[in-house]
């Protein structure tokens, strides 16, 4: 059986197709477009018309490929960005007029539990862990262990919104990096309390600007080849002070750091740090498993394989 997730994000439009059976999930094929959901107004919960159009448009190639594909299941998933908007409704409605894509949208909880269960098919959760996962318009943080999730919340602090509310000088200004961490400290009190109390160990970055970290650091693995991977907390954070100190003409050049992240990395690798000196963790990992596929293996648990075939 095929089945396929849309994952409209702020930054990134998503579709991944799978072959699903009582053994488990197999990707068969997978694109992903930069519609830049977010551009402009994100603040202002405003899709721009340009932005909308280029969602719209997305959405018409990726029902191409399903059609041709003959998919059975499909779920698009709609996250911060169309869930907060105030026309976010009207392309939820012309998304099914126009590309014949129904779209869930769904809430923040639902969001990270999702991403948990993407996260936990990688194998990577061993000891108690943060789960952070960074998109353009939210960003989720799921306390775990090995048995499932002890806690979760998703914070509208995704790096779209905070580029464009303290991204205004080249390179990122002392003076902008302290607001964005003053803004952290207001946000994010509740994640604290839930750390102090559960104590997790590792942090673990999931898809996203994680897998940029790791295509930089891992310069000899193919990051489209793995589930999960280990990242020196040390060359991290040698990794992270060069992106924050650097312009985005020097970043344009990096090698590894596609075009829609230049400007992006450098709020994820802000965030990212904070959240490892506040929350005191000391290792990192990726995992490249994240919404989408926490949705596939949600769709295949949900199915009744006949054992005999």
């Amino acid at each position: 059986m095929k089945a396929a997730v849309i994952d409209l994000g702020t930054n990134t439009f998503h579709l991944i197709i799978a072959e699903l059976s009582s053994s488990g999930v197999e990707v068969c094929y997978k694109t992903n477009l930069p519609v830049q959901l977010g551009q402009g107004r994100i603040n202002e919960n405003i899709i721009i018309p340009e932005a909308f159009e280029r969602g719209i448009q997305a959405l018409k190639g990726f029902k191409a490929e399903l059609d041709r594909q003959q998919v059975q299941i499909v779920r698009a998933i709609a996250t911060s960005a169309i869930r907060s908007a105030a026309n976010g409704a009207e392309f939820v409605d012309e998304a099914l007029s126009r590309a014949g894509i129904t779209i869930e949208v769904i809430t923040g909880e639902q969001e990270a539990a999702f991403i948990f269960n993407g996260v936990k098919a990688t194998g990577v959760i061993k000891q108690p862990s943060l789960i952070m996962d960074i998109g353009g318009g939210s960003t989720e943080f799921i306390i775990c262990n090995p048995d499932g999730y002890l806690w979760k919340k998703s914070y509208n602090i995704g790096a779209a919104r905070l580029l464009q509310a303290y991204f205004h000088t080249d390179p990122i200004s002392t003076e902008e990096k302290t607001s964005i961490r003053k803004h952290l400290d207001r946000e994010l009190t509740e994640l604290k309390t839930a750390c102090s109390i559960d104590h997790p160990q590792v942090l673990i970055g999931s898809a996203g600007a994680f897998e940029t970290f790791a295509a930089m650091l891992l310069k000899d693995t193919d990051i489209k080849t793995i589930s999960s991977a280990a990242l020196d907390i040390n060359a991290y954070q040698l990794l992270s002070e060069k992106l924050i100190a650097s312009t985005h003409a020097e970043r344009a050049i990096m090698p590894n750091l596609i075009p829609l992240r230049v400007d992006m990395i450098v709020i994820a690798a802000i965030l990212t740090s904070y959240i490892l000196e506040e929350m005191g963790l000391k290792s990192v990992s990726l995992s490249t498993y994240d919404l989408k596929m926490g949705v596939l293996h949600a769709i295949q648990a949900d199915q009744k394989f006949d054992s005999s075939r």
